[in-house]
């Protein structure tokens, strides 16, 4: 994908506001799933096994209860996860969508407790952390 020409970036500001949007919804459908079902009781994509096994076996000493941004945001974190991800671009759709990741997983989506994540990174993260129950707190049932 070519970047957008100087002409074009004057849709820069919407596409961003669109791409908020989406996140923003996703992060809530996610947290009414989390509360009202509980994080044991459904499953964020079908290879929910493999993706779970695998981030496990590269990441695991990833702080799942509260994260630390430079586990994503240093150059070698990023080419760690790049590499990791790369190999879900055929088996998870829109691997490498931009989604909201809590960092406190006791807490809700709020800005200082969010922050920004590839969906792939999104679902081994909250796969992770309803399996090892960590989400538990947030079920209404």
């Amino acid at each position: 994908m070519a970047l957008p020409n100087a002409e074009e970036t004057g849709n820069m500001a919407e596409m961003e506001m669109q791409w908020a949007v989406k996140a923003m919804s996703h992060a809530e459908t996610y947290m009414g799933l989390l509360r009202k079902v509980g994080p044991n009781n459904f499953r964020l994509c079908p290879i929910e096994d493999e993706l779970y096994d695998d981030f496990k076996a590269n990441f695991p000493d990833l702080n799942l209860k509260v994260l630390n941004e430079d586990d994503f945001k240093t150059e070698t974190a990023k080419a760690k996860w790049r590499e990791f991800m790369t190999k879900y671009e055929h088996k998870i759709h829109d691997y490498n969508f931009g989604s909201l990741l809590r960092i406190d997983c006791t807490g809700d989506y709020t800005e200082d407790n969010s922050m920004f994540a590839m969906r792939t990174q999104f679902l081994c993260i909250e796969i992770a952390r309803n399996r090892e129950n960590l989400n538990n707190n947030l079920s209404e049932n």
